[in-house]
């Protein structure tokens, strides 16, 4: 007789009478069963007693010892009280959530999404861009901050490696300001920007490389549309329609390309 790999265990006998080896498996446990004539014999009584019980539960005829029915009987209440008190638990499970949510209701408001958590929050130099374009307007207030509006995108892109993109033939250049940032010289330029009123573009090197379609980022009055290509991020800044603001980032993010 070859010596079994797998040494068989009470859990393979369990497993054999409950039909869930595999062939191989029952192969070995029959092997091992055929040199233990005492534990084959227990293990054949449990077949029968398997078999008789399947017969009861199934109510076919010529049912087997009285005792095997009664023991079918009270197998199959117990089943049924099972999946009763089952059922129980998950309703009760289900009524204990319904009732923890409601009380959280009442005691911390109603349940939403705000639309902080909902959306992507915009990055950092957009709150740059932001406060550029208060300074902004706060010099074009003050008649002693006199407004810059000789531009040259040459120059800007030799002193600073930032690439502005290609203004609209429709629009004016009426100050044009290199302001620090957190990520370093960052170029501000207040536009009058016709339907769109006067508008702020401001460009800066986040320090990432990355390709950002243009996406509005509203914040109260003032809504800001950014955008970047390669190295370098802009945003349009300005109190308009907001669908206006985003289609004149889409125009300028084309010139880039």
């Amino acid at each position: 007789m070859n010596a079994i790999a797998d040494p068989v265990t009470d859990t393979d006998l369990d497993a054999y009478v409950d039909d869930q080896l595999d062939v191989a498996r029952r192969i070995e446990v029959e092997s091992y069963l055929a040199a233990r004539p005492e534990t084959a014999a227990r293990v054949m009584a449990d077949l029968r007693n398997r078999d008789e019980l399947r017969l009861a539960m199934a109510g076919a005829a010529g049912a087997p010892r009285p005792a095997t029915a009664d023991a079918a009987r009270r197998l199959e209440r117990g089943l049924v009280r099972g999946r009763v008190f089952g059922m129980l638990q998950r309703a009760a499970a289900v009524t204990v959530f319904v009732a923890a949510g409601w009380f959280a209701n009442d005691a911390l408001g109603p349940f939403r999404i705000t639309e902080v958590v909902a959306s992507t929050p915009p990055p950092a130099y957009v709150e740059d861009a932001m406060r550029a374009h208060g300074t902004s307007m706060l010099r074009a207030s003050m008649a002693s901050q006199p407004e810059v509006p000789v531009y040259s995108a040459e120059e800007i892109r030799a002193a600073t490696a930032i690439v502005m993109p290609a203004l609209p033939s429709d629009w004016g250049v009426r100050d044009v300001q290199i302001y620090p940032s957190r990520f370093g010289p960052s170029v501000e330029m207040t536009l009058d920007a016709g339907d769109l009123g006067y508008v702020s573009l401001f460009a800066v090197r986040p320090g990432t490389f990355d390709v950002v379609q243009p996406t509005l980022a509203p914040a109260g009055d003032v809504a800001s549309a950014y955008f970047q290509i390669g190295e370098v991020a802009y945003a349009l800044v300005a109190s308009a329609d907001v669908e206006q603001l985003d289609r004149a980032a889409g125009k300028l993010s084309a010139t880039l390309y």
